[in-house]
């Protein structure tokens, strides 16, 4: 594949042809190259790699996601992260990868198509009036190259958690298109490209091609889907997105749309607190959640009008689900919503477009403000302390679902503007740190907080430890899974299922799950593709004539290794509490975790198991 490695600092473009299949394995040879286990994250040297699969241009859909691969500033280690449709436009920059080094002297955007790249000076701004602002200045590059913009926005500058944000563009009217915005978000790519590199935007464009003919034979694609599966593709394709689409079972569809309905009393509420409350209560929170927070969605996306959208590349299985000019995903909305403590749908939006503006990572974003609601709540922290007048409502047990859901989202809103300006001591210390090594800190500050109350800063959040300092916060799901020790969290490379096994089993249904959705990522392929994708992966690279992957998994483990960053133990009471709690739920008689020797025993042995599969 053609791989463009971009020296921002001497504006130098280096175009060669590297042994690799997709932009996954592209990534893990650039950065064996140049040893970046050594360097910080934040290096100039550790470069952000992203490209595209080799299906990108034909007859198939779901294949156009661009795939960003670079050292963690979070996790302190390799983390992948995904935006979908951007490989639409980007198939005809002239290459399937790109890596972005060294350290512009002054905030800059690359622009790159066929081949070519050039370097402009850009002032930083919220996400979106940057994407508006490189339209306008730059109009004729758009049109002439249908591009598309990756920005970041101001949370790249400030915190640990900037994400990349791209919304696509009607070029000719300059207008957003409805639903084709998504974010690369987790793990802090934004903050990598911003700090590591100062660069603001990446524009990418160029004419429309297939990089392998054979993947716009609509014939023989069908031949290899009757071979395979016994009926031709878009049979298929629609069979094993419909949850996506729109389910008829249950009248809905997308992640927001199925989710609610689907999980119920499983749904993690206030920070992971639901936990500990006994299913009946669960079962009542859960149906407050379904009338105020998903039937207002329900009502103007599916009764009253079908606003369903895609990401940006033509596909039929129109995923994106779009509530007065906004798209609805189940895990942003959660991280505004009902996570936080707030159960009212149209007090999330304010939120969520202040999220999105400043581009951060909605779920982490989530768990930073719940994590600083329920210390505020409990008394380690004092309102003032993050910038706030007032306490949050986070009990369960005495909520008001509609005027504490207010107040919560009114206070949500004014602590994500506050720890993107690092407005007061402790926010700076959790934007520049993270969740993980900020707790330890507040509470070597506040010991005698932490002694009268009886609880750790550290209890109260929900994630999985790497190395020294790496953490990652686990999606919106009551699944041990997710705080697995598996190198690879914070996406679905685990298995996220609300289930409980022995640690050895676990680790086994964890490892092909993540060795599956590593394989779709290196490919490009959405993963709401991928239960017509996995069956045929083989078969499409032998279709196209590309060397499948081997052992990516295993290389991501043995990265993780060589920089300190691998899975720890569990540090936080909460973290420990979901995986038990989800245990006696099910009614395990084996594992009834009755001191830490018990967690730590599971925790081992799943760790163990998981290695010896990896080296298998």
């Amino acid at each position: 594949m053609i791989l463009l490695e971009i020296d921002v600092g001497k504006n130098k473009v280096e175009k060669q042809e590297i042994d690799a299949s997709g932009p996954l394995e592209a990534a893990i040879t650039i950065h064996k190259k140049y040893e970046t286990w050594r360097l910080d994250p934040l290096s100039p040297e550790a470069p952000i790699v992203f490209g595209m699969g080799p299906f990108v241009g034909g007859k198939l859909y779901g294949v156009h996601r661009l795939i960003f691969v670079f050292k963690s500033p979070q996790t302190k280690t390799l983390h992948v992260s995904a935006l979908g449709g951007a490989a639409y436009k980007a198939m005809g920059m002239g290459a399937q990868a790109v890596a972005i080094r060294g350290r512009a002297e002054k905030p800059t955007a690359v622009f790159i198509a066929n081949g070519q790249v050039e370097f402009a000076e850009v002032k930083p701004s919220d996400a979106y009036n940057l994407i508006k602002e490189l339209y306008e200045t730059r109009r004729d590059f758009f049109i002439q190259n249908d591009a598309r913009a990756l920005v970041v926005g101001p949370a790249s500058w400030t915190t640990y958690n900037g994400a990349i944000v791209s919304v696509d563009i009607d070029v000719k009217k300059g207008e957003f298109r409805l639903g084709a915005e998504d974010f690369a978000a987790r793990g802090g790519p934004g903050t990598a490209l911003a700090q590591g590199h100062n660069v603001v935007a990446i524009v990418v464009g160029g004419p429309k091609k297939p990089l392998y003919e054979k993947v716009a034979d609509a014939e023989a694609i069908n031949q290899l889907f009757r071979q395979r599966l016994g009926k031709p593709y878009l049979d298929v394709l629609n069979e094993k997105t419909v949850k996506y689409r729109y389910d008829p079972k249950i009248g809905t569809g997308g992640t927001f749309g199925v989710n609610y309905p689907h999980y119920r009393d499983l749904l993690p509420l206030f920070g992971y607190k639901s936990i500990y409350m006994p299913k009946e209560e669960r079962i009542k929170h859960a149906d407050l959640v379904l009338e105020l927070f998903w039937k207002p969605f329900q009502v103007e996306v599916f009764e009253k009008a079908k606003s369903w959208y895609n990401c940006g590349e033509p596909c039929p299985v129109v995923c994106k689900k779009v509530w007065r000019g906004k798209k609805v995903d189940y895990e942003s909305f959660h991280a505004a919503g009902p996570f936080i403590g707030n159960y009212l749908f149209r007090e999330a939006v304010p939120v969520i477009d202040e999220i999105d503006k400043l581009g951060l990572d909605a779920i982490e974003m989530g768990h930073v403000v719940a994590w600083l609601f329920d210390a505020v709540y409990t008394g380690l922290l004092k309102p003032e302390e993050v910038g706030l007048d007032d306490v949050p409502a986070f009990d369960p047990s005495s909520f008001d679902p509609v005027k504490d859901s207010r107040r919560n989202a009114s206070l949500a809103l004014i602590l994500v503007r506050n720890f993107v300006n690092n407005s007061t001591d402790v926010l700076a210390l959790v934007a520049k740190h993270g969740i993980r090594k900020a707790a330890r800190e507040l509470e070597r500050r506040y010991a005698d907080r932490v002694r009268e109350r009886g609880v750790r800063f550290r209890d109260l959040a929900v994630y999985a430890a790497y190395g020294a300092e790496g953490y990652m916060t686990p999606n919106f799901y009551w699944a041990p899974g997710l705080v697995a020790p598996m190198y690879v969290l914070g996406r679905y490379w685990t298995n996220y299922n609300p289930t409980f096994m022995s640690p050895e089993d676990f680790a086994k249904t964890s490892y092909e799950r993540a060795v599956a959705e590593a394989l779709v990522d290196n490919a490009g392929i959405c993963r709401f593709h991928r239960g017509w994708a996995e069956p045929v992966l083989k078969e499409l690279y032998q279709l196209v004539g590309v060397r499948p992957p081997a052992a990516l998994y295993r290389e991501i483990a043995y990265y993780a290794k060589l920089s300190g960053a691998e899975p720890m133990p569990w540090e936080s009471k909460r973290t420990r509490d979901l995986v038990s709690a989800l245990a006696k739920e099910l009614g395990s008689k084996e594992w009834r975790f009755e001191d830490y020797d018990d967690y730590y025993e599971w925790w081992i042995r799943f760790k163990e198991a998981l290695d010896k599969l990896i080296l298998a």
